[in-house]
C-alpha cells in the first residue's frame, strides 16, 4: 500500500476544515475540561502536603489569622 503524501496547500485546507468542524471543538473543550480538573487535583495535593509541613512545625488558623491581620494593619 502506497503512502500519500499532502502537497502544503493540502495541508493547510486539512487544517483550515478541521479547525471549524464542531466536533473538534467538542473534542478539545472536553480535553481542556480535564486538564483543568487535573491541575486542580495536582495543585491540591500541593497544598496538603504544605499543610501537613505546617501542621507538623505547630502552625494553626489562627496563627495565620494573627499574622493576616497584622499585615494588613502594617505591624510586620
Amino acid at each position: 500500500m502506497a503512502r500519500e503524501f499532502l502537497a502544503d496547500d493540502e495541508v493547510e485546507a486539512e487544517i483550515e476544515r478541521l479547525t471549524k468542524s464542531e466536533a473538534v471543538k467538542l473534542a478539545w473543550r472536553e480535553q481542556r475540561i480535564k486538564y483543568r480538573r487535573r491541575q486542580q487535583l495536582y495543585t491540591l495535593r500541593a497544598y496538603e502536603k504544605r499543610g501537613k509541613q505546617l501542621m507538623a512545625e505547630g502552625v494553626t488558623m489562627e496563627a495565620l489569622d494573627i499574622l493576616d491581620a497584622s499585615i494588613d494593619e502594617g505591624d510586620v
